[in-house]
């Protein structure tokens, strides 16, 4: 885990927090709001698109680099509300202290109850599936993309890497399409960038690519669906 005496939390513009990274000089999060971010990118442009107008009782989720885990929190939390079953897998490389993690307050933002089930089963989620509560199970893979694999493919991706401009090796053909293959059919990957060169990856993929109107500070976004 990294040490958490190198990352320093700091409040963004929608007043929720996230994690500023020295080391690579990137914020977890927009500093233009990570709640918003969060709730636009990820949930909305996401997992509520996938399951509009369809009657699923389940759905899984991919998340490409878990960081602080406010993307996993607000899906735990709407597929409770709505009694959906959740799997939910997050890659994290660098898998934060649990402490930084707790300095976040997300506690304002979700439930008590998948807050303190989050908190409490946070470092057992980084050794195998649990179960947060009878809706939810998350697994945290605290290995790189390239290591990562699985036989189990996933409804939704989100990919929240650090921007290309600062970590270029997960925007290359080859993670991008290893991502894809984690795809189900019909499935949606979406993700805060977007980039003549990411169009070009997903469309020799054959995913059907959107311009999705962006988060707070962004104009665009992409979302794709795999034919």
């Amino acid at each position: 885990m990294l040490e958490p005496d190198r990352l320093t939390v700091v409040t963004t513009a929608d007043g929720s927090k996230t994690i500023y990274h020295p080391i690579i000089k990137e914020n977890y999060h927009s500093r233009n709001g990570a709640l918003q971010e969060s709730n636009h990118v990820f949930l909305n442009s996401g997992l509520r698109y996938y399951l509009a107008d369809k009657q699923h009782t389940e759905v899984s989720v991919l998340e490409i680099g878990f960081g602080t885990g406010l993307n996993f929190l607000l899906t735990a939390d709407f597929c409770k509300g709505k009694e959906i079953k959740l799997q939910y897998v997050g890659i994290e490389a660098y898998p934060l202290n649990l402490s930084l993690i707790e300095e976040t307050a997300y506690q304002e933002i979700v439930s008590a109850n998948t807050w303190g089930m989050f908190t409490k089963l946070y470092d057992e989620a980084l050794q195998k599936p649990v179960a947060l509560n009878e809706f939810c199970e998350l697994h945290i893979a605290p290995i790189p993309l390239e290591s990562f694999s699985s036989a189990q493919l996933f409804d939704v991706i989100y990919f929240d890497a650090f921007a290309s401009s600062n970590q270029p090796e997960m925007w290359t053909k080859e993670a991008i399409t290893k991502t894809i293959s984690f795809l189900k059919p019909g499935g949606v990957f979406v993700t805060y960038a977007i980039t003549g060169d990411l169009k070009r990856i997903m469309k020799s993929l054959n995913m059907k690519i959107e311009k999705a109107p962006g988060a707070a500070g962004k104009r665009e976004m992409l979302r794709a669906v795999k034919s």
